[in-house]
């Protein structure tokens, strides 16, 4: 089935086939439970999973681990198709991906999936609630969830069994420090506006 675009997107449910044909109109979506989600993020937003994706990758390289990190990222949930602002996995499991064709990564293969809080957006209540059970469901190891209005905060959960532990909450005097997947350190001031 293919989108009715010119409608408002049709009635759906809709497959991940239709999420990818959709025509590149700078708008970026997500797939949940056979229901298109558009995405709504900002200059602000985008700057901040640029920082965050070179953090990573810097980490990634100083401790010498081959790593993939996409902003954002398509990988598979239970409820369909999401796009973390920020994912890693190992770059491993990224090839093996590409290698089978698979139009989106495993989600079971992230490490680390980041969203960024779009305050006032539809997509706030889903990471702020959904995606806490739905990523842990699909076994993402870690969670972080990114405030930056009025300052920058984060919120890490770990997977503990199939459910996230309680966040830890860094403020924006903060450093953040974690040593798995790889040791990732960096003040949280480094999420300020365009330092």
């Amino acid at each position: 089935m293919s989108p009715a675009v010119d409608d408002g997107y049709g009635y759906g449910p809709y497959t991940v086939e239709d999420l990818h044909g959709l025509p590149d109109e700078g708008k970026a979506f997500e797939l949940v439970d056979g229901w298109l989600i558009e995405l709504s993020p900002s200059t602000r937003h985008d700057y901040l999973a640029q920082v965050l994706a070179r953090i990573l990758q810097r980490a990634a390289e100083d401790a010498g681990v081959d790593v993939y990190v996409q902003a954002p990222m398509d990988i598979s949930t239970p409820a369909g198709a999401r796009k973390p602002d920020v994912a890693l996995m190992g770059a491993a499991a990224a090839r093996s991906a590409r290698d089978l064709g698979l139009s989106l990564y495993p989600g079971n293969d992230v490490q680390i999936a980041i969203e960024i809080v779009s305050r006032g957006s539809g997509s706030e209540r889903e990471d702020r609630h959904r995606k806490v059970t739905e990523y842990a469901r699909t076994g993402i190891d870690q969670y972080w969830l990114v405030d930056f209005d009025p300052r920058p905060r984060i919120q890490i959960r770990r997977l503990n069994g199939a459910a996230y532990t309680d966040p830890i909450v860094l403020e924006d005097a903060d450093v953040l420090d974690v040593s798995h997947p790889f040791p990732i350190t960096f003040p949280l001031t480094r999420l300020s506006d365009f330092t």
